[in-house]
């Protein structure tokens, strides 16, 4: 229950966390508490933290999402955490231009993995609908995951 609501309040804060770039000052070096920024692609800190955090708050939710979820189709989250991971190291590392244009065949060892165990995850649900007298919603829950802690949860998946 710590947990869930511990989770709840960070997902809350998300907004707070995106805008927090509106505090950052329009120079090219900022001397924060914990560390020192210098934008040098984006000419000042505020655009520089504001593609940095355009990236991480969508990755932060979706591994929220991943590490929560218990779907059996959990893993196709992996896709777009893959995308979003790719695009947070071309922003921090902002020297390389045209860094987008081919993120698409790094994903596809990814993906490569991820959609056919989907679909035999899938097939065989269906296999078990066409063989067995069971509802979809009974062996939706039987492909379910219900870990117990949060280190079992961790385990699970790693």
């Amino acid at each position: 229950m710590v947990i869930g609501s511990l989770i709840g309040v960070l997902i809350a804060l998300t907004p707070f966390l995106f805008y927090s770039y509106i505090y950052i000052p329009e120079e090219s070096h900022w001397d924060a508490f914990l560390f020192t920024y210098h934008s040098g692609f984006y000419n000042n800190a505020r655009t520089g933290m504001w593609s940095i955090l355009g990236k991480f708050v969508p990755l932060f939710l979706l591994f929220i999402w991943f590490f929560t979820c218990r779907h059996w189709w959990f893993h196709a989250i992996l896709v777009p955490i893959s995308m979003f991971t790719y695009q947070i190291i071309g922003v921090i590392n902002d020297d390389i231009i045209f860094f987008d244009n081919f993120d698409l065949i790094y994903m596809v060892p990814i993906m490569a993995v991820i959609i056919p165990s989907i679909y035999l995850i899938r097939a065989k649900m269906f296999d078990k609908i066409n063989n067995a007298d069971k509802s979809m919603k009974e062996i939706e829950e039987e492909f379910m995951i219900k870990p117990k802690g949060l280190m079992n949860t961790l385990k699970q998946y790693f």
